[in-house]
């Protein structure tokens, strides 16, 4: 049986603040392929963004790391986390809309 640092999870992170026109997507792609993250990045209506990622354990805990960070133009004002199904569609990363 995988542990959970090694089995692929699916989570979706909505990150708010000044997230948007910041180069925060790609800054999110760009790390979500160092890590070996497959999934999206979106940019909502509402001025969040969406980041649906798939990878192991140790992997998302440097995404959300990451995505707490932002690029520097960026202001994080938070993160929330949600588990999701695999969707095995997504076979790299991409940006969305």
């Amino acid at each position: 049986m995988k542990s959970e640092k090694t089995k692929r999870l699916a989570k979706k992170y909505v990150v708010s603040g000044r997230v948007q026109g910041v180069g925060f997507r790609f800054f999110v792609e760009r790390w979500a392929g160092q890590l070996g993250i497959c999934g999206y990045v979106k940019n909502l209506w509402d001025g969040t963004v969406e980041v649906y990622a798939i990878g192991d354990g140790d992997s998302h805990e440097q995404l959300k790391l990451r995505l707490a960070e932002g690029p520097g133009a960026a202001r994080i004002s938070g993160v929330s986390e949600s588990d999701e199904a695999v969707d095995k569609r997504y076979t790299r990363f991409v940006i969305e809309g």
